[in-house]
């Protein structure tokens, strides 16, 4: 039955874009994956009957934008909504998710960011969803979102407090990144240096050594979340 399964929607922000490991890990888990990138107009499908779910990923552009895309995106996520259908937001993502279900993105008063690894802790909730959680996360974002109304709260943080969540069966965002491989590391690394001069981001070595600390336990967290968000997927 492995082989039946039907492909997994991804929905990328930008051209060079991938997937990474969370690509990896579906594709090991038997799941296809159907590549769609708003921005650059590719279409959104009008229902996922014939997909096992979808991921939103990240992307340099904010919730808050009032491009057509960005609001056709968020405007869109009432699909897998309506229909239940397994669904995974990433960082800008799971803001899209908040926005949609009404709560606002915002950017901290003091414009901290979280730039590089930042500890998590998971609620109570989310130990019962799941018992390992990772204690630091990779993070790259300027703004958070606000626990959406009925949501459950999966996993908290210090300067951005609400980091994982669930909304219903199965909708869930996380605001940190556990897809990164090393090279999208960095990547990032190189083309966000810019951004490590703001207030409580990470210089650059700091990202790549915690990479060594921290990722063994990221990417098995990553595994394991997966396997509950598309556990009846097929």
């Amino acid at each position: 039955m492995t082989d039946r399964r039907k492909p997994v929607l991804i929905i990328l922000h930008q051209e060079r874009s991938t997937p990474g490991r969370v690509g990896q890990l579906l594709m090991q888990k038997h799941f296809a994956l159907d590549i769609r990138r708003p921005a650059l107009g590719d279409p959104l499908p009008e229902t996922l009957a014939d997909h096992s779910g979808a991921v939103v990923f990240g992307g340099p552009m904010s919730a808050n934008d009032n491009e057509d895309y960005v609001r056709r995106e968020i405007d869109w996520l009432d699909i897998p909504l309506k229909e239940n259908r397994p669904f995974l937001g990433i960082c800008l993502g799971a803001q899209m998710l908040a926005r949609h279900l009404g709560a606002k993105v915002y950017a901290n008063h003091d414009e901290s960011v979280e730039i590089g690894w930042y500890p998590i802790e998971a609620t109570n909730n989310g130990r019962l969803l799941m018992k390992q959680w990772p204690s630091m996360v990779y993070q790259f974002h300027r703004e958070g979102f606000e626990l959406p109304h009925g949501a459950e709260l999966l996993a908290r943080g210090d300067l951005y407090p609400n980091q994982a969540y669930r909304y219903g069966n199965k909708a869930y965002g996380v605001q940190f990144h556990a897809e990164l491989t090393r090279m999208m590391m960095q990547r990032w690394v190189v083309h966000g240096a810019s951004r490590f001069t703001l207030p409580k981001a990470q210089p650059g070595n700091q990202h790549l050594e915690g990479r060594m600390l921290h990722d063994r336990a990221l990417k098995a967290w990553l595994d394991g979340f997966l396997d509950i968000v598309f556990e009846e997927a097929g």
